[in-house]
């Protein structure tokens, strides 16, 4: 009688230290996943911004290497540059520098885009390396054909 109290003993406790770990794996998968944080929206575009918006060249710029950047108004945000490379979309902030140049700043801190008349590169600000030059659009190719 004593030893199968024994057992019982142990089954109770194997059962009860069961129990307890699908208690454990339970919880742990009951428990929501870890939800992604969504990129905020940029912040509105000042008068300055709008400015210089409307001094981008936007359209499709040829590049070296038979490369090709496309660059036009974002759609979701006013003031805003949408720049389309490979498979890549960038939501830009125009400024216009002070030599007159207009910078395409990527909201992500990731690319710039440098346009002057003649042409425009495309530059990763991490490492400071271009990803592409020589890129023109239609009318820096009208500009540079003139002068």
């Amino acid at each position: 009688m004593k030893q199968l109290s024994t057992v019982g003993l142990a089954l109770a406790l194997c059962a009860a230290s069961f129990g307890s770990y699908g208690q454990t794996a339970a919880k742990k998968a009951a428990k929501p996943a870890a939800v992604a944080k969504a990129p905020t929206a940029p912040e509105a575009a000042s008068p300055e911004q709008i400015n210089a918006a409307e001094r981008v060249f936007y359209g499709v710029y040829a590049c070296e290497f038979d490369k090709t950047l496309d660059v036009s108004i974002s759609p979701k945000y006013p003031g805003y540059v949408e720049l389309r490379f490979g498979k890549s979309v960038y939501v830009m902030k125009p400024v216009v520098s002070s030599t007159g140049a207009v910078r395409l700043e990527d909201v992500k801190g990731e690319t710039l885009v440098v346009q002057i008349a003649a042409k425009s590169m495309l530059l990763n600000v991490k490492s400071g390396q271009r990803i592409l030059d020589g890129c023109v659009s239609e009318k820096q190719g009208k500009v540079a054909s003139a002068g």
